[in-house]
């Protein structure tokens, strides 16, 4: 097995010496009280921006309910969470994004990327969702999925509650990005790693960042779900989920947050993507899934379809482009959990971490925006 090139991770703080006393004054303060989370607490301080390093914080306080490095760990859960953190720019993405290779480092035998743009589908099974679309692949008429996404979504988010009302997480945390700049792959890249700051872990904590500075209290799981097996990795991450919800029950939307992988027959890897704002970031697709009376039993598919048809709408109208069609299918996901609960695909295996980055920033924006108005 080829072993794997340590990116450093998202968010890595600059030069600044206020910033600087800052997180030595945070790390400091755990060292005072949180002796257990010294280490997360740390990798916050090294990793991350300020809402990063609050995320840390809280995380060094008390033990979450995923058990860190093992979904099977025993430990009960957290004791007691905080109030999010104050307002951050959403703009400020600089901060979160890793140096990749250049050219000058391509091995001649590295594998091909080729970049594309799916657009919104049209046709008997594409449904309107205010600037999106979702690709009905059920036998649930169109007309009834159209009806459906006209209600309001089936809970309330409550702004800058003490309680948290988000959950990220990740069934196959351990997937990963190409880690170079150019259109190429490592030969040999299984496009997976246990590294957090390159892997899925690396996307949810710049989501949940995001969220939190927007007062949505939210909890970033960073359980690898599929290691050291990739089998029974949805059972690994629902039993992680139940702790959750019942250490919290104020939790109403459960997020779980992958990459996608696209490839053509001879071998090359797609790279969806979109240009935003100047930068270039991988589009998204949300998964919702839908009973299908025997196999797949998903009673709340329903609200959670509306929930992806209000996200949808979101990204697609504040970001033309972000967004590949919901798909509306039968796939069960955990999704029974919540009325909240949705799959999202960040990017694929070809696009690079930081378009994945990026675009895990404008999904929580648009996210925050939604709920806000909601709110």
């Amino acid at each position: 097995m080829q072993q794997e090139r340590r990116q450093p991770g998202p968010g890595q703080p600059g030069p600044g010496t206020g910033r600087a006393a800052l997180a030595a004054a945070a790390v400091m303060l755990a060292l005072t009280f949180w002796g257990r989370g010294l280490v997360l607490v740390l990798a916050g301080a090294l990793a991350g921006p300020l809402p990063a390093l609050r995320t840390a914080l809280e995380q060094g306080q008390a033990e979450q309910p995923g058990g860190g490095d093992s979904a099977a760990s025993g430990d009960s859960g957290p004791a007691s969470s905080t109030a999010p953190a104050p307002a951050l720019d959403p703009a400020a993405i600089e901060s979160y994004l890793v140096p990749l290779l250049t050219d000058a480092d391509k091995p001649q035998d590295a594998g091909a990327v080729a970049e594309t743009s799916y657009g919104q589908g049209s046709g008997e099974k594409y449904i309107a969702c205010a600037a999106g679309t979702i690709k009905n692949n059920t036998s649930v008429p169109s007309a009834e999925v159209a009806a459906e996404i006209q209600n309001p979504l089936p809970f309330h988010i409550e702004l800058n509650s003490p309680e948290p009302q988000v959950l990220i997480m990740h069934t196959h945390a351990t997937e990963c990005y190409r880690p170079a700049e150019g259109l190429w792959f490592l030969p040999g890249d299984g496009a997976r790693t246990t590294d957090r700051a390159a892997n899925m872990c690396a996307v949810g904590a710049v989501m949940a960042d995001t969220l939190n500075a927007a007062g949505i209290h939210t909890l970033h799981d960073q359980s690898l779900n599929d290691y050291p097996s990739y089998t029974g990795s949805y059972g690994n991450s629902r039993a992680v989920v139940q702790r959750y919800l019942a250490q919290y029950p104020s939790i109403k939307v459960v997020l779980d947050v992958h990459r996608d992988a696209i490839e053509k027959e001879d071998g090359t890897r797609m790279a969806p993507v979109v240009e935003v704002n100047g930068r270039k970031a991988a589009q998204v697709m949300l998964i919702c899934g839908c009973d299908n009376g025997s196999t797949v039993s998903l009673p709340n598919w329903r609200q959670n379809l509306r929930f992806a048809a209000a996200w949808e709408g979101a990204m697609e109208g504040m970001y033309p482009g972000l967004t590949r069609p919901v798909l509306f299918s039968y796939r069960f996901y955990n999704q029974d959990l919540t009325t909240g609960s949705l799959l999202i695909e960040i990017g694929t295996h070809g696009n690079n971490l930081n378009e994945a980055l990026y675009a895990g920033q404008l999904a929580a924006n648009a996210l925050a925006s939604l709920f806000t108005q909601a709110g």
